[in-house]
């Protein structure tokens, strides 16, 4: 099986969880992790499994609009964060699922938030499994949130907690691959 990580990631920290997945992942599948804004319709080919991540952004996936705030962000509120390449002016996740008019096999969505209750908070992961279910992707797991603080920097244990998921994610794939095998023998 091989598998993809495509993920968006304002500060680094959604680009370390997409890192530790794909160790997670890779434990028993072949893996593979692009930022979605170096992405394409051709990263799919021979794709069994694909895993795809974001942060939260005004309680959903993020928009054009809404990653026009990282800089400000950093100048105003911390001047510790370091943009990531490509984190402002290139298409993000949310544009890369709309860009792919159909696709097939397996997949997993996560994202970053803060910390409290989903329904205040907001959720990536939950419009990235909407997209990926419209375009044929069959979801194997629901959808997870990582933690971050008020200031973008990981929760400690969500590295390990990361990991552990693409290990379980791979399983859960390989689970339902196998099943879906012996329906069409």
């Amino acid at each position: 099986m091989r598998a993809l990580v495509v993920y968006e990631s304002m500060f680094g920290s959604t680009r370390q969880l997409a890192e530790a997945i794909a160790e997670g992942l890779g434990a028993t599948v072949e893996v593979h992790v692009e930022r979605a804004a170096h992405s394409d319709q051709n990263s799919l080919r021979d794709v069994d499994l694909l895993v795809v991540g974001a942060p939260t952004h005004g309680h959903s996936m993020p928009r054009a609009s809404t990653r026009k705030g990282g800089p400000d962000y950093v100048l105003k509120i911390r001047h510790d964060l370091v943009l990531e390449e490509d984190a402002v002016g290139s298409p993000g996740v949310r544009e890369w699922l709309d860009s792919l008019s159909h696709a097939s096999g397996l997949g997993a969505g996560f994202d970053t938030r803060v910390g409290g209750p989903s329904i205040l908070t907001g959720r990536a992961s939950r419009g990235i499994s909407r997209l990926m279910t419209r375009i044929g992707i069959t979801v194997v797991v629901p959808p997870e949130s990582f933690l971050v603080d008020s200031f973008s920097k990981l929760v400690p244990g969500e590295v390990e907690r990361a990991r552990a998921w693409g290990t379980r994610v791979a399983l859960q794939a390989a689970r339902i691959d196998a099943e879906m095998h012996q329906r069409s023998a």
